[in-house]
């Protein structure tokens, strides 16, 4: 078992060291769902005919055309997500709570009973208060949260499905690489045609499923984070 253990981490050490004095790498497109979106985009569902004069005119409804709809809505088309975050929560929670009981049970009379069993009690203990109670409890807790967050950003996303009832799978991933830093977003979501404004933009709010990844790797980032051993030894360790 020891071995074993010993043996991960190794590996898991050495899966990093291909990289030392190097530039973190791309993450590779090719495979990924824009990359398959973008090279085999899928069959209409029908085929207009196209008449003589339909790619001279004005008035056509193609999207090449000079009124054309030039919005995003088929499998391979791109498309800008704006991302504007600027939210702010501050919870604050505060109880009291306060009890206090006293209970006193005796037989102090009762056919001379509690005399005769007085007698036979030791000294100094009597049936006249034979039971007395007293208890008190007090609890108060505060608690507060105060979050404030705040990004701006802009990336182009690629229609990589569009679904039975119209609505659009958009991904979206971009990176920047910054000396021995990457830096990479990565967006995807489902997204209504008809929320796609005429400049091909869409915001984040009508994202439905939104999801928004803002990171790095490189050195910089690998110094903020713990080693696998101290990760490793956080969760195993109870103390």
């Amino acid at each position: 078992m020891r071995a074993a253990l010993c043996l991960m981490l190794f590996l898991a050490g050495c899966g990093s060291l291909d990289q030392v004095g190097k530039a973190p790498d791309f993450s590779p497109l090719e495979g990924s769902y824009q990359h398959h979106a973008m090279y085999s985009n899928a069959l209409p569902d029908q085929a207009d005919p196209d008449g003589p004069t339909d790619a001279s005119s004005l008035w056509t409804a193609s999207r090449a055309s000079l009124l054309g709809d030039r919005r995003a809505g088929k499998r391979g088309d791109i498309l800008t997500v704006v991302i504007e975050i600027d939210d702010r929560a501050e919870i604050s929670n505060s109880s009291d709570r306060s009890r206090t009981g006293n209970q006193t049970m005796g037989m102090p009379q009762l056919m001379g009973l509690p005399q005769r069993l007085n007698k036979a009690l030791p000294e100094g203990a009597t049936m006249a208060d034979a039971v007395n109670t007293n208890s008190s409890s007090t609890f108060s807790g505060d608690g507060s949260v105060s979050r404030n967050e705040k990004m701006t950003l802009r990336v182009a996303a690629t229609v990589v499905e569009e679904l039975a009832n119209g609505v659009l799978r958009i991904e979206g991933q971009q990176e920047v690489r910054v000396n021995f830093e990457l830096r990479e977003l990565i967006v995807t979501g489902y997204v209504r045609p008809a929320d796609i404004s005429r400049t091909n933009e869409v915001t984040y709010d009508k994202i439905a499923g939104a999801r928004i990844a803002y990171g790095g790797r490189g050195q910089i980032s690998d110094v903020q984070q713990p080693r696998y051993g101290q990760q490793i030894a956080d969760i195993l360790l109870p103390f």
